[in-house]
């Protein structure tokens, strides 16, 4: 199997309900994961992009974080219905999404 070109990881890290950081399951991680493998597989890009659900990437602040490597581009408060504009601008395009992406000076442990 060839070696795939980028991998979308999605948190779906669940914290208890009383954590003031939230976290990227209550706020529809699992959603925007299932949003991006079907949309990844309905445009050919299966076995050339993967959609990864993960555990936390420590950026559940952000609202849903979904990262995207090689490239290393983080984007925060990612919604299902923003899956079809990432896909279009930055996987097809090559161009990050700059309205979501998180800056390197706010995401957490920088």
């Amino acid at each position: 199997m060839a070696k795939f070109q980028r991998h979308i990881f999605i948190c779906t890290n669940e914290r208890d309900a009383g954590d003031e950081r939230g976290s990227c399951k209550a706020r529809g991680g699992d959603a925007v994961a299932e949003a991006f493998k079907k949309k990844l597989y309905e445009r050919g890009f299966k076995r050339i992009v993967r959609p990864n659900k993960a555990g936390c990437l420590d950026q559940c602040a952000q609202g849903v974080c979904v990262v995207v490597y090689p490239d290393a581009v983080w984007y925060g408060g990612v919604r299902p219905e923003d899956v079809d504009e990432i896909i279009e601008s930055h996987v097809v395009g090559g161009k990050p999404l700059a309205r979501l992406e998180i800056p390197d000076e706010k995401l957490t442990g920088r």
